[in-house]
């Protein structure tokens, strides 16, 4: 197609005005839409399918048989047609028949039609109908036809919205609950916490009523002032956040600011523009293709940053229209749970805190910007929580339970009585738990257990006073480049590492090298080859890809060597599974270190080098390792879905991922016997050492080193205070020999036999 896209749409969009001005019947509209368009895009066949009654039917056609109007049904996911609208997704293929979706329909008289390129039509963020062209001749359609299809199907959820054409968009889309009763909603915890509190929408729909613009430039001097007002409120807000001093969520904030002066988005809104949309209708139209992109993208942290454009994006179309009534400005009346379907960093820094007690998250991950946020704020945070609009309405009384990935919309009285019993429960465990903080975590026996955290962020470090822990087990660097929109700079590293050694003092922290790429991927550090993983966690990532990159690797050692200039450093290398590569990772470490020593710059008191031991194979080859290093981490995470193949995120493998069973416990208990005898310490910093029972077996396996998350620090040293290691490691030693049908009853029973404490 020889003119550009914006000229394209823009001449459709002309002819299309005139149309939906016009006193025609719908279908006579419609009608006439699949003639301008076809004749627009010198198309041989442009056909509109809409939603009816849950399934899609032929509504109008430019070049399929007539009689197949208002006859040809798809079911969602049925066909070409129904796979588009199923995904919200768009087709271009050059031979429709050899997709593995493909549904024949004879009475269409399709068979002689060959390329086919079909996109959305959207409506209130989900598909209505579809709009597709077709030609005779295989050929795959050029990017700015595709483009003129979008942006005309954007015009077309108006048309076909006014005229009350398709299923739940007309007056009867009310937003109202399908029932009252209460309901039990499962979701996916990010920032732990117990909160009750009234339903508040984040934010009312905002339906575009007006999609062609009169006067371009007037529409463009519009986007061009919502701009500027939007930044300034970002300004405002950032300078207004208080969360102490310093922080990942200083870099969050900094890194949102960065999307929102992007000019290639402004550029994208203004190209849309150009193309004869109203100032709504180009934010929209940009966003729907920023939501299309996120829906193909397997990268998680990419996929977090586009929601901080989604956040953006929703700003200023609320600040265009004029429609600036979000929740937070209209202010929040009483204790409130938030629910959106997903939350900028920015937009949740707009809220009372006083009266803001949760978050619910149609969307949300723990590497988002918001998720960082909140757990700076201190407010519990529930993600992946479906169907909420249909299931909850604006006032209804929540009650929000992380830990148990719950929310209850609706409760009965029983219900609440049952909260608020387990919420006080919680509060007075806590406050037993705290009252711990400084008695030494030591078992029954006398036996002293050292007790660490697990820590990524710099506020985490506060969580060593707060918990009296030993010190902190595992510092996860990477955590730093997750947050990051670039590759953070070494003097940026630097500081973090000084700074999180200040606040620990005198208690040790162990700093594990980024354990990036995999399903942690960044998009700023692409593969060389461009080639996507089919299985991220044991793909190109961690120490491998550290040593692939040297330069990064460098840069990082450099960091931790100056930062711990005049103390002690103890460095651990993520997922080792040959002992070449400790040699490398550490000789890499001394290079950097003796060209700080030719600069005469202050070194380390001393350096530790560990492991972390996450691949089994490194079991195999322990008596080479143990001689090179100073300690040892076991990562029980990843080791325990490599030696079961069993994926820990899969919910039909959940039942073989048990921690307890005897092939996991005989595995560690042949790691930590030579360990042992070489008088290596040795750790385990993964999930499993923070459950009570599970870090019980460890103890008895030998264990006296455990790294976990803050809240675990409690219940951990309240159970090894009514613990007998002597007898349980007599008893664990004789079921590893001959095993009893249910290992993990079996600890349980003993435990309770024993009045060991697991609540």
């Amino acid at each position: 197609m020889p003119v550009s896209a914006a000229a394209s749409a823009r001449e459709i969009l002309v002819r299309l005005h005139d149309v939906m001005a016009s006193r025609s019947a719908a279908q006579a509209k419609l009608n006439s839409v699949v003639a301008i368009i076809g004749e627009a895009l010198d198309s041989e066949v442009c056909s509109i399918y809409l939603l009816r009654e849950g399934v899609l039917e032929l509504f109008a056609t430019r070049g399929l048989a007539e009689e197949a109007v208002h006859v040809t049904r798809l079911a969602m996911g049925e066909g070409l047609v129904g796979t588009i609208a199923a995904n919200v997704e768009t087709l271009n293929l050059d031979e429709a028949a050899a997709h593995p979706d493909f549904a024949y329909r004879p009475e269409t008289g399709e068979d002689k039609f060959h390329s086919f390129a079909g996109v959305p039509i959207i409506r209130r963020e989900r598909a209505v109908g579809v709009l597709a062209i077709q030609h005779a001749d295989p050929r795959r359609y050029a990017d700015i036809e595709i483009e003129a299809l979008q942006t005309v199907a954007m015009v077309l959820s108006e048309l076909i919205a006014n005229a009350g054409l398709v299923d739940g968009v007309a007056g009867s889309d009310t937003g109202k609950p399908q029932s009252t009763a209460p309901v039990r909603i499962a979701g996916f915890k990010l920032v732990e916490g117990m909160a009750a509190g009234c339903a508040v929408f984040h934010q009312p729909r905002i339906t575009i009523e007006h999609t062609v613009a009169e006067d371009t430039e007037a529409e463009r001097h519009r986007v061009y002032a919502a701009f500027d007002k939007m930044r300034d409120q970002i300004e405002r807000m950032s300078n207004q956040a208080e969360f102490g001093v310093g922080g990942e969520h200083d870099e969050v904030l900094a890194t949102y600011k960065m999307f929102a002066y992007d000019e290639g988005w402004s550029r994208r809104i203004n190209e849309a523009i150009d193309s004869g949309l109203t100032a709504e209708a180009a934010i929209e139209r940009v966003q729907q293709r920023t939501r299309m992109r996120m829906r193909e993208i397997a990268d998680p942290l990419l996929r977090d940053r586009m929601h901080d454009l989604e956040d953006l994006s929703n700003r200023l179309l609320r600040t265009v229209s004029g429609q600036l009534g979000t929740a937070a400005q209209l202010g929040l009346r009483q204790d409130s749970i938030l629910i959106a379907r997903n939350l900028g960093p920015a937009e949740l820094l707009e809220y009372d805190r006083r009266r803001l007690k949760g978050v619910v998250l149609e969307e949300g991950s723990l590497t988002a910007h918001v998720t960082i946020v909140a757990r700076a704020m201190g407010v519990p945070v529930l993600g992946r929580v479906r169907d909420v609009r249909r299931l909850i309405a604006e006032g209804d009384k929540l009650l929000l339970d992380v830990a148990a990935e719950s929310l209850v919309v609706r409760p009965t009285p029983l219900m609440e009585e049952a909260f608020e019993g387990k919420l006080l429960l919680s509060q007075k465990r806590r406050a037993s738990f705290a009252a711990l903080k400084s008695v030494a975590p030591t078992t029954r026996d006398g036996h002293r257990v050292t007790v660490m955290v697990n820590a990524g962020l710099r506020d985490d470090v506060a969580a060593l006073d707060l918990t009296g822990a030993d010190g902190i087990g595992l510092f996860r660097t990477e955590f730093q480049f997750l947050v990051s929109a670039t590759l953070p700079q070494r003097e940026r590293q630097q500081r973090l590492y000084k700074d999180v050694l200040d606040a620990a003092g005198d208690r040790p922290v162990i700093f594990r090298t980024v354990d990036i790429g995999g399903d942690k991927a960044l998009p700023y550090l692409d593969h060389d080859d461009g080639h996507d993983e089919e299985n991220p966690a044991m793909g190109w990532r961690a120490l491998r890809l550290a040593l692939d990159r040297q330069g990064l690797m460098k840069a990082q050692a450099r960091a931790l060597l100056e930062a711990a200039g005049g103390r002690s450093l103890n460095v651990m290398f993520p997922m080792v599974s040959e002992p070449w590569e400790f040699d490398e990772a550490k000789a890499l470490f001394e290079a950097q270190r003796a060209w700080l020593v030719s600069r005469g710059r202050k070194q380390p008191t001393e350096i530790r080098y560990g492991a972390m031991l996450e691949v089994p194979a490194l079991a195999e080859v322990l008596d080479i390792l143990l001689p090179k290093i100073d300690f040892l981490s076991i990562g029980t995470n990843d080791l325990t879905q490599f030696l079961f193949a069993a994926d820990r995120a899969h919910p039909k493998l959940a039942m073989r991922y048990d921690w307890l069973s005897p092939a996991i416990l005989r595995f560690l208990r042949r790691v930590i016997e030579p360990a042992r005898a070489a008088g290596i310490p040795v750790a385990v910093c993964g999930e499993m050492g923070g459950r009570p029972l599970e870090a019980m077996a460890l103890i008895g396996l030998g264990i006296d080193r455990l790294s976990i998350t803050p809240a675990a620090v409690g219940p951990i040293k309240a159970m090894l205070a009514t613990l007998d290691r002597g007898r349980l490691m007599t008893d664990t030693a004789a079921w590893l020999t001959n095993p009893p049908p249910d290992m993990r009853a079996a600890f349980a029973q003993w435990a309770s036999d024993n009045a060991v404490d697991l609540a």
